[in-house]
């Protein structure tokens, strides 16, 4: 054998043993199926969503109103809020009832809108509730205050997929003692 081909084994065999053992070195270092190094999906999923930066939304809430089917009135309400949290709107006027002679008892009459954004597989999920309270005969308010007022209470939740910068109604109910409806609706704008 001449040296040249010798000298060319040489340095094939290098290769091959080099090439071989980083491979031994990569699969030491790697985790196998069924070590316990491994990251259950769940984990995976969880970890990817907590580093997922926080995303901030404006949202815009109105209750309507309306009366064989002409809107009458609208009360209008804002919030900023981030992804995986939630906030509270709540305005109101605390009435003291009284339930036995000397002792008094607080009704919280108002609005009261709560709701939570969540980040699902990648799309943005609104959960919403708002409660409206009021007399609900008028001439029983702060003017002539009425031992056992007749409260008027409307509840509203709801929860969806809601499309960006474009108003939707969340909720609609009928109420039971007139022709009036009223319609939660929600406009959510991504902040920048």
């Amino acid at each position: 054998m001449s040296n040249k081909t010798a000298l060319y084994l040489v340095v094939i065999v290098g290769f091959v043993l080099s090439a071989g053992a980083r491979t031994v070195r990569a699969q030491e270092t790697a985790p196998s199926k069924g070590s316990a190094q491994t990251e259950p999906a769940s984990d995976a999923k969880q970890k990817s969503a907590e580093q997922r930066p926080f995303e901030a939304y404006h949202l815009d809430f109105a209750i309507n109103e309306s009366e064989d089917g002409k809107k009458i009135n609208s009360r209008q309400y804002t919030m900023n809020l981030n992804t995986n949290d939630s906030n509270e709107i709540k305005i109101g006027t605390r009435i003291p009832v009284e339930v036995k002679d000397g002792e008094f008892q607080y009704l919280d009459l108002g609005t009261n809108i709560w709701a939570h954004l969540r980040d699902e597989r990648g799309q943005t999920l609104l959960a919403v509730r708002a409660e409206v309270s009021n007399f609900a005969i008028p001439e029983q308010g702060l003017d002539k205050p009425d031992l056992h007022p007749a409260i008027r209470q409307l509840k509203l939740s709801g929860s969806a997929l809601l499309p960006l910068a474009k108003p939707t109604v969340v909720d609609s109910v009928d109420d039971p003692n007139s022709k009036r409806t009223f319609q939660l609706e929600v406009t959510v704008t991504k902040l920048r």
